[in-house]
């Protein structure tokens, strides 16, 4: 048995149970609560046993350890997490209960219970080995393709421990507000702006516009982020969000190692940058030289035309 902790997000869902499977039956641990709908999708992408494990208060972390920690006491097996700071988090207190070994930002599971890493921006494959009844892993989100396998998705509950002295006191809460635009591990197409773009104007004038024509994602890179040209939340990159979306549009960015590893498994990368040396043309499908500022908007108004002589709204 093999146990998955779920996310709110589906396709993650099926990237963490499809790397997991090699390991043996999963069983999806639900902490919290998902959507109503969550339970088939997790059943319909391979999850054997649900189990739901619901809390109350505003708690982090600490429902999910417990959760984990008390299954794998009773039922020992390997724990696979999706890589984040809170997985990361999750995954540290989960080997200091269990006395189990941890492996941080996998790229894949292998039946024998090693793993592969991918170092120095993912110039470097490594085999990982873990140790302990309860070996833990933190899959990094993106590079697995979820693949479907209808299993029995049988439901169960489990009862937590009411909060303790090491939850942490949430003193306020703000609840994210989810905009209209998909969740970047989730886009099918990805728009992305570097330092090129030039202001945070230009990603609401350039960027988010080409984004919303093909009802996609907005990245940007850690330049554009520390420049306080778009939020931290969409950077993409070693140290931001793994994506790999069917199309992948690189506006004004160079192609650096911090941003390439995090979308370089994109099935169509298309480049617009004035620099024609700029390393990002190396995995470009399709390479335009010249100014984002120029092209793009010529860009909007081609495909806006054509859908209107199609009849089709933009």
């Amino acid at each position: 048995m093999v146990y998955v902790l779920a996310t709110d997000s589906s396709r993650i869902n099926g990237e963490l149970i499809t790397a997991a499977r090699v390991l043996g039956d999963v069983t999806a641990v639900v902490v919290g609560s998902l959507p109503a709908d969550a339970t088939d999708a997790l059943a319909t992408q391979g999850a054997k046993t649900i189990i739901r494990a619901p809390f109350t208060g505003q708690r982090l972390v600490i429902p999910e350890v417990d959760a984990l920690s008390i299954l794998a006491s009773q039922t020992p097996g390997p724990i696979v997490i999706s890589r984040s700071e809170e997985g990361n988090e999750i995954a540290g207190r989960l080997a200091a209960r269990l006395s189990s070994g941890v492996l941080t930002d996998v790229v894949a599971i292998n039946a024998d219970g090693t793993a592969r890493g991918s170092i120095f921006g993912d110039k470097i494959g490594t085999t990982l080995a873990v140790g302990g009844t309860s070996p833990i892993y933190t899959l990094r989100a993106g590079v697995v393709e979820p693949v479907n396998q209808e299993a029995d998705g049988t439901l169960m509950d489990l009862a937590l421990p009411e909060a303790g002295v090491l939850d942490p006191t949430v003193v306020s809460f703000t609840p994210h507000t989810p905009g209209a635009r998909p969740a970047l591990p989730q886009a099918d197409v990805v728009v992305s702006g570097g330092r090129g773009v030039g202001s945070a104007e230009g990603f609401t004038e350039l960027v988010e516009p080409l984004a919303d024509l093909f009802g996609g994602a907005v990245g940007a890179t850690r330049d554009a982020v520390d420049d306080d040209f778009y939020p931290a939340e969409y950077q993409v990159g070693q140290t931001g969000a793994t994506v790999s979306p069917e199309l992948y549009i690189a506006l004004g960015l160079s192609g650096a190692i911090q941003h390439t590893s995090g979308m370089q498994t994109s099935k169509r990368i298309v480049v617009i940058n004035q620099d024609e040396d700029a390393p990002i043309f190396q995995i470009a499908d399709i390479g335009v030289v010249g100014d984002v500022n120029e092209i793009v908007p010529a860009l909007i108004q081609e495909i806006t035309d054509r859908r209107k002589a199609k009849g089709l709204t933009s």
